[in-house]
């Protein structure tokens, strides 16, 4: 039997098969970046515009809570000679910073206004005995220098990994941040994926990378947060071999896109109009599934606690008495207590005016936070002279 020598056209696609074609991207093994079929599931069911904040409609996070590597100025504003604690300080692994003379506290897992309330009574409980200070003599500033906020950018871009979130943010920044893309990267397989809960639904966006940066379209171009992932794919086969498609708009892109006849109607509104200026209340340490309570002076039970008191309860409920009426009144570590003479149930506010909304007040605007990202300023600098809301040691 006499072999017939294979076409040549087959035997070069069975070279590309076995050994890969970088640019068609047609082997046995592919290698590159590629969406999953749950992720590509999951872009296929996303809105092409989502209700959050993009490039000129920006936000602010809510609350920044301290976390292990936030770096913090902390100041003693009074009593500066008895009162002396390191100034710059990065948040351990274990949650804790050294306050010197006065031992370690952990503040992981608080608010800067209530990591100073915590800061001010450690350092009362832990005076020398000979001290004359009182509580109301000691005020603590902390200032967050440089906080733990980080996004990843991954895929198809030149400089992949990890870059520190200043607030500002966006898709765009966050890609040019990167080096930009490679000459493999796709223009319709870009996603935006914020991270959620285990077992919970999915916040995964498509990016129109070439209206971000060919009409200015805003609509895909997220204001970064904590945690998200920019993910660029691949260019595939089929999107190689349909060289003729390379020009047009994808699908989730293909928008209304329009010529201005008149320019000089671009945007030059405020892009944090949407954030409410106001002062911050300062923090108090609430009741959360572990917090440390008295019930009717006598009972002790634990429900969760952001300042260490550990074990207890931690489905949120209370022991027996407190379903009687009892009063609940906070205990806390290090002999915590509010200060004598503090109503635990009207928070006062030191403004000269009083119209400043504090508490629940109804009608109210909402919070801004605390944090680097927040938007805030301290104006913490002159004891008693700040407008800042007097300590609630329960809400």
């Amino acid at each position: 039997m006499i072999c017939k020598p294979l076409p040549s056209v087959l035997i070069l696609f069975a070279c590309v098969i076995s050994t890969g074609c970088s640019s068609l991207g047609l082997s046995l093994f592919p290698t590159g970046h590629f969406l999953t079929d749950r992720a590509e599931a999951v872009v296929e069911a996303a809105p092409a515009s989502a209700p959050v904040p993009r490039e000129l409609n920006k936000g602010v996070v809510a609350t920044h809570y301290l976390q292990p590597g936030d770096v913090l100025l902390i100041e003693a504003i009074t009593a500066v000679d008895e009162v002396r604690i390191p100034s710059d300080q990065t948040i351990l692994v274990d949650g804790s910073v050294d306050l010197g003379g006065f031992g370690r506290v952990v503040l992981a897992g608080l608010a800067i206004e209530s990591a100073e309330l915590l800061i001010e009574q450690t350092v009362f409980e832990r005076l020398p005995a000979k001290s004359t200070l009182e509580r109301d003599d000691i005020d603590v500033n902390v200032r967050l220098i440089e906080p733990m906020h980080r996004y990843y950018v991954l895929g198809e871009v030149n400089s992949p990994g990890a870059y520190s979130l200043r607030g500002f943010e966006t898709v765009l920044d966050g890609i040019l941040e990167a080096g930009g893309l490679t000459n493999n990267a796709s223009n319709c397989q870009m996603v935006l994926s914020r991270p959620t809960q285990p077992c919970s639904c999915r916040v995964t966006l498509p990016i129109c990378y070439r209206e971000i940066v060919q009409l200015g379209d805003t609509t895909t171009n997220y204001q970064l947060r904590p945690g998200d992932r920019i993910y660029v794919t691949t260019r595939g086969c089929c999107e190689e071999m349909k060289f003729w498609k390379a020009n047009e708009s994808c699908e989730k892109c293909d928008r209304c896109q329009k010529v201005c006849c008149n320019p000089a109607m671009a945007f030059t509104g405020n892009p944090m109009g949407a954030v409410v200026a106001m002062p911050i209340p300062q923090g108090s340490l609430q009741l959360h599934g572990g917090d440390a309570v008295m019930v009717d002076s006598n009972v002790t039970g634990v429900v969760g606690n952001p300042v260490g008191v550990t074990g207890g309860m931690n489905d949120g409920t209370l022991p027996a008495p407190a379903a009687n009426g009892a009063t609940l009144e906070p205990t806390f570590p290090e002999l915590m207590q509010p200060p004598s003479g503090f109503d635990l149930q009207t928070p006062g506010v030191d403004v000269p005016s009083g119209d400043v909304p504090s508490g629940d007040v109804p009608g109210a605007a909402p919070a801004v936070g605390d944090g680097e990202l927040d938007g805030e300023l301290d104006l913490d600098i002159v004891p008693k002279q700040s407008r800042r809301f007097q300590p609630m040691w329960l809400k």
